[in-house]
């Protein structure tokens, strides 16, 4: 893919632009239509919410396949696992917002009698209204229109967290399963850039390698090595919107070299590490020079 006006583009027609509005803080955006691109299973920190607009999306969930048609909305919690690919020969076109935790629990503690940690009860809802005002969002956003966009972004999250909005359990250990799980977890954090085997990592925590496997699956809802894959391309997400270049990003997360980086980056973010650093370059140099 190559960069086209600040848009990731393809000769199959596919194109993505994944982008940060500075003027309404605590959002990324995704406009894209993808043909034969796929999302492997990745998780966010915040919250996905995707408005299809032609052709059809899968979205793989824990509990099952949902097929995303026109006018419906896939709304996704924060570190639940999920992959995505076309489920038409024709791909699929859509939307996407990609609000903050901090973001969703203010304007569900303004708008909502949800107390916790608010989210959502269901994952794909039919609402052709609302799916219309996620591509508001993005037009209002690309138009430099700061009012409008984050007008409409309020409205958009209000919206669906009163109708289908609840409060999201406790992410607490309750097992030793899951205690060796989180320990699993600290550990890669600590050592991503040169991790241990799953043998050496089963031996540290003083566990065997399938019981390490089925506690960390059980807690994470992927295997150790697609869970680092993950929080390499955030700890990537972070160095590149702080300038670094993808070269030494790609070194300082553990990937091999720069094609290891693009090609695990694209199949979870959408865009190549380049586009996706371009973007925000694009977006900060226009927010700094835009008249107040």
């Amino acid at each position: 893919m190559r960069g086209t006006g600040g848009t990731a583009r393809a000769r199959d027609g596919e194109w993505a632009r994944h982008w940060q509005y500075p003027a309404v803080p605590g959002l990324d955006l995704l406009r894209a239509r993808y043909v034969r691109h796929s999302f492997v299973r990745h998780t966010h920190e915040g919250f996905v919410l995707g408005a299809v607009r032609q052709g059809v999306e899968d979205v793989v969930m824990p509990h099952g396949t949902l097929h995303a048609h026109p006018g419906t909305i896939v709304m996704v919690n924060p570190e639940v696992p999920h992959s995505a690919h076309a489920g038409d020969p024709e791909g699929w076109s859509y939307a996407t917002l990609y609000p903050s935790s901090a973001l969703v629990t203010a304007i569900a503690a303004e708008e909502t009698t949800l107390r916790g940690t608010p989210g959502f009860a269901e994952t794909m809802v039919l609402d052709e209204d609302t799916a219309l005002l996620i591509r508001a969002v993005h037009r209002a956003a690309e138009e430099g229109n700061a009012l409008a966009a984050d007008s409409l972004l309020r409205v958009v999250l209000a919206r669906l967290l009163r109708r289908h909005g609840r409060s999201l359990p406790a992410r607490t250990p309750k097992t030793a399963g899951a205690g060796t799980a989180a320990r699993a977890q600290e550990l890669l954090l600590r050592r991503m850039a040169e991790p241990p085997s799953l043998e050496e990592l089963a031996r540290e925590l003083d566990t065997g390698t399938f019981a390490l496997l089925r506690a960390f699956k059980a807690a994470y809802g992927m295997p150790p090595h697609t869970w680092l894959t993950d929080a390499r391309i955030r700890a990537a997400r972070r160095l590149l919107e702080a300038g670094t270049p993808p070269a030494a990003a790609a070194a300082e997360v553990g990937f091999t070299d720069q094609p290891h980086l693009n090609r695990h980056f694209t199949r979870i973010v959408g865009v190549p590490p380049g586009a996706y650093q371009r973007e925000r370059a694009i977006s900060y140099k226009t927010a700094r020079t835009r008249p107040a």
